[in-house]
């Protein structure tokens, strides 16, 4: 049974920063990619980053730049480091990995408030 419990979100006013963090109950390594998605009210889910166990990243356009994703095999655990926060990142953001046969795992979103 797979599981992704994020962690790290909150309040914060434009132009900060928060690290939020994703821990996996099975090792990372088997994940043929760990992501990062985020949700605003009335909005679609939308990809923020995307890592894969080699390391290659991608990003958003909205976030290039400000995002960074890492993971910590070590730690069965990623992370997405986000600065410069603007209102427009509010959102549920949500942890998520791909297996090697493409079946999706998902956490419970961790909410990031941001005020102006």
């Amino acid at each position: 049974q797979v599981e992704l419990v994020e962690s790290g979100g909150g309040l914060v006013q434009a132009g900060g920063s928060l690290r939020l963090s994703c821990a996996a109950s099975v090792n990372i390594a088997s994940f043929l990619f760990m992501a990062w998605y985020r949700q605003a009210p009335g909005k679609q889910r939308e990809l923020v980053a995307r890592i894969t166990p080699g390391g290659s990243t991608d990003y958003a356009d909205s976030v290039k730049g400000r995002f960074t994703i890492s993971r910590d095999e070590a730690q069965d655990t990623q992370y997405l480091q986000m600065n410069a926060l603007k209102p427009e990142d509010a959102g549920t953001y949500f942890c998520m990995a791909s297996s090697r046969t493409w079946q999706e795992y998902w956490g419970q979103g961790t909410q990031v408030t941001v005020s102006s």
